[in-house]
Protein backbone atom coordinates (compact mmCIF):
# COMPACT_ATOMS: atom_id res chain seq x y z
CA UNK A 1 0.00 0.00 0.00
CA UNK A 2 1.55 3.20 -1.06
CA UNK A 3 0.58 6.59 1.14
CA UNK A 4 0.53 9.49 -0.52
CA UNK A 5 3.26 12.02 1.43
CA UNK A 6 1.00 15.66 2.31
CA UNK A 7 2.53 18.94 2.73
CA UNK A 8 1.55 22.36 5.07
CA UNK A 9 1.03 25.33 2.90
CA UNK A 10 1.29 29.03 4.00
CA UNK A 11 0.07 31.92 2.86
CA UNK A 12 1.20 35.66 3.01
CA UNK A 13 -2.17 37.72 2.15
CA UNK A 14 -2.17 40.94 0.40
CA UNK A 15 -4.48 43.21 -1.01
CA UNK A 16 -2.76 42.30 -4.83
CA UNK A 17 -0.72 39.19 -4.08
CA UNK A 18 -0.66 36.06 -2.28
CA UNK A 19 2.66 34.64 -1.67
CA UNK A 20 2.51 30.69 -1.19
CA UNK A 21 5.45 28.34 0.48
CA UNK A 22 5.40 24.52 1.05
CA UNK A 23 6.86 22.45 3.63
CA UNK A 24 6.70 18.54 2.98
CA UNK A 25 5.18 16.44 5.94
CA UNK A 26 8.72 14.31 6.35
CA UNK A 27 11.51 17.33 6.13
CA UNK A 28 9.19 19.90 6.96
CA UNK A 29 11.56 22.30 5.14
CA UNK A 30 9.74 25.67 3.85
CA UNK A 31 10.55 27.08 0.75
CA UNK A 32 8.67 29.53 -1.52
CA UNK A 33 6.27 28.51 -4.13
CA UNK A 34 4.27 30.48 -6.07
CA UNK A 35 2.78 34.34 -5.99
CA UNK A 36 -0.84 34.12 -6.76
CA UNK A 37 -3.29 37.31 -7.92
CA UNK A 38 -5.38 38.07 -5.47
CA UNK A 39 -8.69 37.52 -7.96
CA UNK A 40 -12.04 37.10 -7.48
CA UNK A 41 -11.18 32.98 -8.09
CA UNK A 42 -8.42 33.20 -5.62
CA UNK A 43 -9.94 29.96 -3.52
CA UNK A 44 -10.47 28.39 -6.38
CA UNK A 45 -6.47 28.71 -7.34
CA UNK A 46 -5.25 27.90 -3.74
CA UNK A 47 -7.37 24.73 -3.66
CA UNK A 48 -6.24 23.61 -7.06
CA UNK A 49 -2.72 24.16 -5.68
CA UNK A 50 -3.79 22.32 -2.34
CA UNK A 51 -4.65 19.78 -4.27
CA UNK A 52 -1.81 19.48 -6.67
CA UNK A 53 0.83 19.55 -3.30
CA UNK A 54 -1.54 17.26 -1.25
CA UNK A 55 -1.60 20.37 1.37
CA UNK A 56 -3.01 18.60 4.74
CA UNK A 57 -3.33 22.13 6.34
CA UNK A 58 -3.18 26.38 5.75
CA UNK A 59 -1.37 28.71 7.24
CA UNK A 60 -2.52 31.76 7.12
CA UNK A 61 -0.26 34.79 7.97
CA UNK A 62 -1.99 37.26 10.43
CA UNK A 63 -0.94 40.93 10.27
CA UNK A 64 -1.11 43.43 13.62
CA UNK A 65 -0.02 46.65 14.30
CA UNK A 66 3.54 47.39 15.71
CA UNK A 67 1.89 47.10 19.51
CA UNK A 68 0.20 44.07 18.37
CA UNK A 69 -2.83 45.30 18.26
CA UNK A 70 -5.95 44.36 15.69
CA UNK A 71 -5.84 46.74 12.43
CA UNK A 72 -8.66 46.77 9.73
CA UNK A 73 -6.00 44.39 7.36
CA UNK A 74 -6.23 42.13 10.55
CA UNK A 75 -9.81 41.81 10.55
CA UNK A 76 -9.78 40.82 6.94
CA UNK A 77 -7.11 38.54 7.17
CA UNK A 78 -9.35 36.91 9.56
CA UNK A 79 -12.54 37.20 7.29
CA UNK A 80 -10.23 35.60 4.34
CA UNK A 81 -9.02 32.59 6.65
CA UNK A 82 -12.67 31.49 7.85
CA UNK A 83 -13.52 31.65 3.95
CA UNK A 84 -10.56 30.18 2.80
CA UNK A 85 -11.58 27.19 5.16
CA UNK A 86 -14.63 26.55 4.20
CA UNK A 87 -14.56 26.70 0.33
CA UNK A 88 -10.93 24.38 0.34
CA UNK A 89 -12.54 22.69 3.30
CA UNK A 90 -8.62 22.19 4.90
CA UNK A 91 -8.39 22.84 8.77
CA UNK A 92 -6.71 26.68 8.00
CA UNK A 93 -4.53 28.14 10.91
CA UNK A 94 -3.64 32.22 11.48
CA UNK A 95 0.10 32.58 12.35
CA UNK A 96 1.77 35.77 13.18
CA UNK A 97 3.47 37.63 10.69
CA UNK A 98 5.20 40.02 12.34
CA UNK A 99 8.47 41.71 10.25
CA UNK A 100 8.14 38.98 7.58
CA UNK A 101 7.75 40.89 4.46
CA UNK A 102 10.44 43.12 5.86
CA UNK A 103 13.01 39.96 6.95
CA UNK A 104 12.12 38.99 3.52
CA UNK A 105 12.86 42.33 1.73
CA UNK A 106 16.23 42.51 3.11
CA UNK A 107 17.10 38.75 2.50
CA UNK A 108 16.33 39.31 -1.00
CA UNK A 109 18.84 42.28 -0.87
CA UNK A 110 21.54 40.84 0.52
CA UNK A 111 21.53 38.35 -2.25
CA UNK A 112 22.11 40.65 -4.61
CA UNK A 113 20.10 39.14 -7.36
CA UNK A 114 17.12 41.28 -8.45
CA UNK A 115 13.70 40.68 -7.46
CA UNK A 116 9.94 41.65 -7.45
CA UNK A 117 7.33 42.05 -5.09
CA UNK A 118 5.76 39.34 -5.77
CA UNK A 119 9.59 37.31 -4.94
CA UNK A 120 8.80 38.97 -1.39
CA UNK A 121 5.90 37.44 -0.65
CA UNK A 122 6.28 34.23 -1.20
CA UNK A 123 9.84 34.33 0.94
CA UNK A 124 7.74 35.71 3.40
CA UNK A 125 5.13 33.13 3.16
CA UNK A 126 8.47 30.87 3.90
CA UNK A 127 8.98 32.44 6.95
CA UNK A 128 5.75 32.15 8.14
CA UNK A 129 5.64 28.87 7.50
CA UNK A 130 9.15 28.06 9.15
CA UNK A 131 7.30 30.17 12.59
CA UNK A 132 4.78 28.24 12.38
CA UNK A 133 6.65 24.71 12.07
CA UNK A 134 9.23 25.94 15.22
CA UNK A 135 6.30 26.68 17.33
CA UNK A 136 4.48 23.80 16.40
CA UNK A 137 7.27 21.08 16.52
CA UNK A 138 6.09 19.02 19.42
CA UNK A 139 3.12 18.45 17.58
CA UNK A 140 2.33 15.80 14.74
CA UNK A 141 0.21 18.34 11.97
CA UNK A 142 0.77 16.08 8.80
Amino acid sequence: MQTTLTSIMALDVGERRIGVALAGSVAKLAQPLTTLEHTDNIFQMIAELAAEHHASELIVGLPRGLDGQETAQTIATRKFAAELEQAVNLPTHLQDEALTSRQAEIELKVRGQPHAKADVDALAATYILEDYLKENSGVSHV
